[in-house]
Parts: structure tokens; sequence; C-alpha cells
């Protein structure tokens, strides 16, 4: 029996198509509230507004997502590459049909301006659009063969049960980028939102449920993480499992799965450095750093977090830049601001500390530096100029809007500062010298780098980072083949 569960005291409930609030589980093509009955609140980070309440599974649950997606394995993956896309192009068109609603669900629960809601919705549907043209591609592979009298070939399949594991930032972008890779593929998934962030994840399974996947083939189980998803890890029959989060829940992920040998895929901590030389263009520069800085208030794993700019433009560019995050509007998301409340308590508080961290260390503060009067989650814009070596905020990502900004003499100076890290997802550069470019993007140790512009992902690319910024590349053709195996076959046909 389909339950729609309506929450009339919500601003939810305002939404043109209310179907689209769900909250229940989705499992095996069918709308659970749990064994148990248990719900959790979630809450508007604006203002405390209570959204509604959301089921909240137990590990006995989670493990029925397993069943669901195991049995549903094989038929899905045996359909035709042509009906997939089929069905994830419908996705993808219900998504677009119903941008409006769903961007308005995601600033409900998570905050961000509602433009940036809308861009989010755009590029996670993109995500869904791309592996539906990609999963017809051929995924047999010749090779010369090193055998008389014997052919080579190399067959991509579907790994098996895929465990997806999303944050509360990106909360639709992060999981169609998982969930229509593995799909494509041939894989089955189950899907775990952040208890923050589960209703933007269960309004997508209503649109994947009015798309017409089959029962099993793509699950949203909601509840507590560790509940969730640790039977996950321990599930030999979960083959692969894709988080993106923070490198100390990816560490815990990682031991978790070693006793089933899953294959991994891990998008985890940035703490972006950003080198700016003084043959740049400085009013680019600015604009660019202020883009990378301050989106999604800060809270993007791509977020610059280590601000190096060469001495000479130094004093410059602190000017322009404080001048301009002085004039960043703050407010609730659907009033389209530049700058929304941040997730938690605990984000605010890591802003705090890592702020009187710097100052007590010597940092200058150029502006803001407090909680703004909005409300308990607003966190004032603020800018740290002359912030030393050893200050939190340069070790630490801060993921939120504080800017740490630091002199540097040389190339060689910068370079080692910036590789200086454990993490290595994102680096940006702003140079006009076409050798320096070349000498950075082949120095630096990060998965991607960005040469005077800010905005270098989407569905085509393989989006990734070296060190303790994760493992494999989500998006692009390296996206749908993290869910696959190779099998090799070798025919005698003489």
């Amino acid at each position: 029996m389909t339950v729609h569960q309506t929450l009339p005291k919500s601003p939810l409930a305002e939404a043109d198509d209310p179907r689209l609030v769900r909250s229940f589980s989705y499992i095996g093509g069918k709308w659970n509230q749990g064994a148990e009955g248990a719900s959790f609140a979630v809450t508007n980070p604006a203002d405390g507004e209570w959204l509604g309440e959301v089921a909240k599974l137990t590990g006995a649950d989670s493990t029925r997502a397993v069943d669901a997606a195991e049995a549903a394995f094989e038929p899905w993956s045996n359909t035709l590459p042509q009906d997939r896309a089929r069905l994830l192009r419908r996705w993808y068109e219900l998504m677009i049909e119903h941008r409006e609603d769903l961007a308005r669900i995601m600033v409900l629960e998570q905050g961000k301006p509602i433009s940036e809601a809308r861009g989010e919705i755009t590029y996670a549907a993109d995500f869904i659009e791309f592996y539906a043209e990609e999963c017809r591609r051929p995924n047999i592979e010749g090779v010369t063969s090193h055998l008389p009298d014997a052919e080579v070939e190399l067959w991509r399949e579907p790994m098996g049960v895929a465990a997806l594991i999303t944050p509360w930032n990106f909360p639709a972008a992060m999981l169609t980028r998982k969930a229509a890779a593995a799909l494509a593929a041939g894989c089955t998934v189950v899907a775990h939102p952040s208890a923050e962030t589960p209703f933007s994840a269960l309004a997508l399974a209503e649109l994947a449920d009015r798309a017409g996947f089959p029962a099993g083939v793509f699950n949203v189980v909601t509840g507590h993480a560790p509940e969730i998803v640790e039977p996950w890890t321990q599930d030999a029959r979960v083959r692969v499992l894709s988080f993106t989060g923070s490198t100390e829940v990816g560490r815990l992920l990682y031991r978790q799965c070693a006793g089933t040998v899953k294959s991994l895929i891990m998008e985890l901590g940035g703490h972006a450095p950003v080198l700016v030389f003084g043959d740049t263009d400085l009013d680019q520069a600015v604009e660019e750093t202020m883009k990378a800085k301050f989106a999604t208030s800060g809270q993007d794993c791509l977020g610059a977090n280590r601000i190096f700019v060469e001495r000479g433009i130094y004093d410059a560019f602190v000017e322009k830049f404080a001048a301009a995050t002085k004039d960043l509007s703050i407010g609730i998301g659907m009033d389209d601001p530049e700058i929304g409340p941040l997730m938690n308590e605990k984000a605010v508080a890591k802003q705090e500390e890592h702020v009187a961290d710097a100052l007590k260390k010597g940092a200058k503060l150029v502006c803001g530096g407090d909680r703004h009067t909005l409300g308990p989650l607003f966190y004032q814009p603020t800018v740290l100029a002359d912030v030393p070596a050893d200050a939190l905020i340069l070790k630490e990502e801060t993921f939120g809007p504080v800017a740490a900004i630091v002199p540097f003499d040389s190339e060689d100076e910068v370079l080692a500062r910036a590789n200086d890290s454990e993490y290595g997802l994102v680096a940006y550069v702003h140079t006009m010298d076409p050798r320096r470019i070349y000498r950075l993007a082949r120095a630096l140790q990060f998965g991607m780098v960005a040469v005077n512009r800010t905005k270098v992902t989407g569905a085509p690319i393989p989006f990734g980072g070296m060190k303790q910024s994760g493992l494999g590349r989500e998006g692009a053709r390296q996206g749908l083949e993290a869910f696959t195996e190779i099998k090799y076959v070798c025919r005698d046909w003489a």
C-alpha cells in the first residue's frame, strides 16, 4: 500500500506538487515507515522551523534494502542499455520539470540561496542525462592477442549492489552523480542521505518511481548513519561503496569495508589553496576567489581555504577582497542572498574556533569575525590577513565563510606551502605566465587544477582528488567504470 503523508503545518507543504514531500524511506518500490515506526525531526537552519518528521529506520531495515537491491540486480543488469537509458532520461526530464519544487525543498532543509539551489538541481539532473547517454556505449574492448590461435576481449560488467552515502551540502547533486553512474552501469542502488537533508533525496526517489524504475533498483534509506551504513559495510552482497564526506569518516568506512574487500569510491576533504601571482588580472583574481570562498556559504569541499597572494599585490588584493566581502548580502535562502545560514551549531563553532585561534597567533581581522544577528546559525563573512603558518585554519577545513589570506615571495615557496597538506582535491592558480601555469599544473599535488577561473566541475569531467582527499573519480566515463569489473575472455578460434 502506498502511503502519502502530508505535512500541513510545514512550509514544505506549499510545494506545487505535494507528493514530492516524502517522510518514509523508499525500499523495493514501496514507501516504508520502518519496522519500529520511529522518526526524527528535520528543521530549517535559517530559523529552526520544524519541517517534518522522517522515518528513522534500523539496521534490519537497512539489510532489507540490500535484499531488495540484490533481488533486482540480475534483471536490471540484463536490461538492454537503451532501456536503462530511457528510464534515466525520463528521470532527468522529471527533475527539470519539477526544478522549482526541488530547489525550494533544498533551500528549506539546507539553507542555501534559492539561485544556488536551482543551479544545483540543473547540475544534478545533468549527471542523469549524461549517463543516460553514456550507458549506450559499447563495453567490449578488443585487445591484440599475445597467444597464437586466440582472440582476447575485455568486458565491463556491473559490480552488483552499490551503497551510496551522500552529504548535506549538495543533497541532490551528490546523489545523482553517484546513482546515475551506478544505474547506467547496471548496478542496483541502496542510498543513505544525510539526516539533516533527507527530503531532497526522498523527492528524487519519488521521481525515480514515476520514471518507472523497477522495484528494488533504486532504494533510499533514512535514519541514523551508523545504524544504516554499518550493515552495508559488513554485507558481502554490497560490492561497491561510494561516499562523499569528511576524511575522518572516510577512514572509518575504509576500515569497516576491509573485511568484505569492497571497491571504494571516496570524495573526501578539500582544503583548497589559491595561488595569486603578481602578473594576474587583480580584479578577476578577486572576483574568482570570492566565488571559490563563499559559494554555498563556504560549505563546499572545493571551497578556497588557504589564499596565498604574492607580496607585491598583497595589500591591494586584501583591500579589494575585504571590500567585496563586506558587500555580500546575508539572509534566508528564499530571499536569494549571497550568504545563507550554516548547517548546524557545530559548523558555526568551528568558524569561531578558527578565527579565535588565528587572532591569538597574530592574524589580522579585516572584517567580520562574529555571529550574525539574523540567527544562531548565521556567521559574518570574515577576512583574516597575515595568517601565521601554525594557525588551525591553514591546517584544517573551515567549511564556512572565513577567508584566510597569506603573503608569499616566490613560486617555490608557495608551491611547497600549497602541497603541504594531507588533502589534494582542487587548487586554484591565478597568473598570466603560460610557463608558470604549466609548471604549477604539473607540480601541484591535487586531482584538479583551476587556472584563472573557479568553476571546473560538470558531468563530463572526472571529479576527484589525490592523497587523503579520496579514491577514484565521479563523473565522466571514469565515473561509470568505477561501478564495473573488467572480465578478461580468451577464446580459441582455431
